[in-house]
C-alpha cells in the first residue's frame, strides 16, 4: 500500500520529496501503526548527522568557484592544453569538464557553469549546437564521479561507507569516462573532417604540461619530504603552498590554484588531516583566499548573493533528504526491503546477474528521481543484498551513482536534459537527440566499472 500510495501522489504531479513523506504520513494514518509524530522524528533524524554537513559546504565551495572566474581560467587551460587537437573544442569541453569537476560535486553545476562558456564557444567555431550540447551532457556527468562528490557523500551517510574510500574510487573510473568521451570525440572529428580549433604552438603547450606538472608533482613532492627528510607534516604544507603563490604570480599559470581543490582534499582525507566534512570547509575557504584575495574577483555583495543561493540549494537537498529517510524506514519496517531482497536472491545468487539487474533498475529509477532521492531510496533496498552476495560498497556506491548521473541526461525528470536545452535554446526533444550518441561512452564506462571492481578499488585500497 505504501508504493501505491507514493507512486498516485508522484503521478498527480506532487514533488517526489512532498510525496514520500505525505505517502508515509497517510500510511500512518491509515494502519495506525505508530503515533503520526514518527514521521516528524524520523525525518529530523535522517538528516542529524555530522557527514551530511559536508553539503552545504560543498555547494558553498562549487557556488564560490563558479563566480570567482575560475570557470573561464578552466576553459583556457583546457584550450592551451587539448585546443589544437581536431575536434579541438570538443577535447576541451571533457578536459575542462574534468578539472571543474574537483571544485563542483555535481553535474547539474558543471553542465550550467562551464557549459555555458564551452556550448558558446563550440557554437562559435562552427560545431553544431547539437554536438555541442551532446558532448557537455556527456561531460557533465564526471562532476560527482571525481572528487568531490555530493551524491558520494548522501550514499556514504546512507550506507555507513567511507566517503574518503568513495572519493579515491571515483578517480580512476573519472579518467576512463573521459578518454572514453575524448575517444568519441575524435571519432566524429575524423568523420566530419575538423580540424583544430586553435595553432599548436610551443610555448602555449609547454606552459599548459607546466601547469599539470605542477599540479602532479606537489603532492609527491611534499609526501617525498615529509617521509624520507621527517619534516612537520604542517609546516611542509604551508611552505609548499608558498611556493604555489609564488610560482603562480611569477609564471602566470591559469589554473594551477583552482585544480588544487581536489589535491588539497584527497590529500587531507588520505593522511587523516581532516574528515570530508572538514574538507568540504576547507575547499571553502581555499574557493573564498583565491576569490576574494588572490584574484579578487568576489566582493561582499556577490558573497551573500552566493550564501543565499547555497542556502536555497541545501535547503531542497535536505527536504530531498529528510523525506527520503521517514519513506526509507517506512520500507523497511513494513517489510518491502526484506521482501524484495528475498526476491531478487531467490531469482539469483549470482554477483553478476544481480549487478545486471541493479544497473537496469538504477538506470530505470535515474529517469524519474533526483539522485539524493534515488540514492536514499534505493541504498536500503539494494545494500543488504550487496552485503549477502560479498559485493564491496564502494564498488556499488560507484556503480549507483554513474547509473543516476546517466539518468540526469533522460527525459521525464533529466535536469541536465533541461538546463542544457535551456543554455543552447533548443527544444527538450532536439536535445535529447544530440545526447543519444553519448550514451554509448557512458555505458561502456558502466559495463567496465560494473564488471571490472578492481579499477574502482585499487586507489581505496592502497590508503584505506
Amino acid at each position: 500500500m505504501l508504493k501505491i500510495l507514493f507512486l498516485l501522489l508522484m503521478s498527480g504531479g506532487i514533488p517526489v520529496a512532498i510525496a514520500m513523506a505525505g505517502a508515509s504520513l497517510i500510511y500512518l494514518f491509515w494502519t495506525q501503526s505508530s503515533p503520526p509524530f514518527v514521521v516528524i522524528h524520523r525525518m529530523v533524524s535522517g538528516i542529524d548527522s555530522f557527514p551530511l554537513l559536508a553539503v552545504p559546504f560543498f555547494i558553498l565551495a562549487g557556488n564560490l568557484m563558479n563566480n570567482a572566474g575560475i570557470t573561464n581560467r578552466i576553459y583556457n587551460y583546457a584550450l592551451a592544453l587539448v585546443g589544437w587537437m581536431k575536434g579541438g573544442l570538443g577535447h576541451v569541453n571533457v578536459v575542462g569538464s574534468v578539472v571543474f569537476a574537483g571544485m563542483s560535486g555535481t553535474a547539474i553545476a558543471d553542465a550550467a557553469g562551464l557549459g555555458t562558456i564551452e556550448i558558446k564557444a563550440m557554437k562559435d567555431h562552427g560545431y553544431s549546437t547539437e554536438f555541442a550540447v551532446g558532448v557537455t551532457a556527456a561531460s557533465a556527468t564526471l562532476g560527482p564521479i571525481i572528487p568531490p562528490s555530493l551524491p558520494f557523500v548522501i550514499y556514504g551517510m546512507m550506507a555507513n561507507v567511507s566517503v574518503g574510500s568513495l572519493f579515491l574510487a571515483g578517480i580512476l573510473p573519472g579518467v576512463l569516462m573521459a578518454l572514453l568521451m575524448m575517444v568519441t570525440v575524435a571519432y566524429f572529428a575524423h568523420k566530419n573532417n575538423w580540424g583544430a580549433d586553435v595553432k599548436f604552438e610551443w610555448p602555449r603547450v609547454l606552459k599548459a604540461l607546466a601547469e599539470t606538472s605542477v599540479v602532479i608533482g606537489w603532492p609527491i613532492g611534499v609526501w617525498g619530504l615529509v617521509t624520507l627528510f621527517e619534516t612537520p607534516p604542517q609546516l611542509t604544507v604551508f611552505l609548499a603552498l608558498g611556493f604555489l603563490f609564488i610560482a603562480d604570480k611569477l609564471f602566470k599559470f591559469q589554473a594551477v590554484l583552482p585544480i588544487m581543490t581536489p589535491v588539497l582534499l584527497i590529500g587531507g582525507m588520505t593522511t587523516g588531516v581532516f574528515t570530508p566534512t572538514e574538507g568540504a570547509i576547507a575547499a571553502c575557504v581555499w574557493a573564498i583566499i583565491l576569490g576574494f584575495f588572490w584574484y579578487r574577483t568576489l566582493n561582499f555583495k556577490m558573497f551573500v548573493k552566493i550564501c543565499l543561493d547555497t542556502v536555497e540549494t541545501t535547503a531542497t537537498v535536505m527536504f530531498i533528504v529528510a523525506a527520503a529517510s521517514i519513506f526509507g524506514w517506512m520500507l523497511t519496517a513494513t517489510g518491502v526491503t526484506a521482501a524484495i531482497s528475498d526476491w531478487v536472491l531467490g531469482f539469483t545468487q549470482e554477483p553478476w546477474k544481480f549487478l545486471l539487474l541493479a544497473n537496469l533498475l538504477m538506470l530505470f529509477v535515474g529517469c524519474f528521481l533526483e539522485p539524493t532521492a534515488a540514492i536514499t531510496i534505493l541504498v536500503p533496498i539494494l545494500v543488504p543484498i550487496c552485503q549477502k552476495l560479498g559485493i564491496d560498497l564502494v564498488h556499488f556506491g560507484l556503480i549507483m551513482v554513474l547509473n543516476l548521473m546517466i539518468g540526469l541526461l533522460h527525459p521525464p525528470m533529466g535536469m541536465v536534459l533541461f538546463v542544457l536545452a535551456r543554455v543552447a535554446k533548443l527544444s527538450v526533444e532536439r536535445t535529447t537527440a544530440a545526447i543519444l550518441p553519448w550514451l554509448f561512452p557512458l555505458l561502456g564506462s558502466l559495463v567496465v566499472i560494473t564488471y571490472v571492481p578492481s579499477l574502482v578499488l585499487w586507489l581505496p585500497k592502497k590508503f584505506f
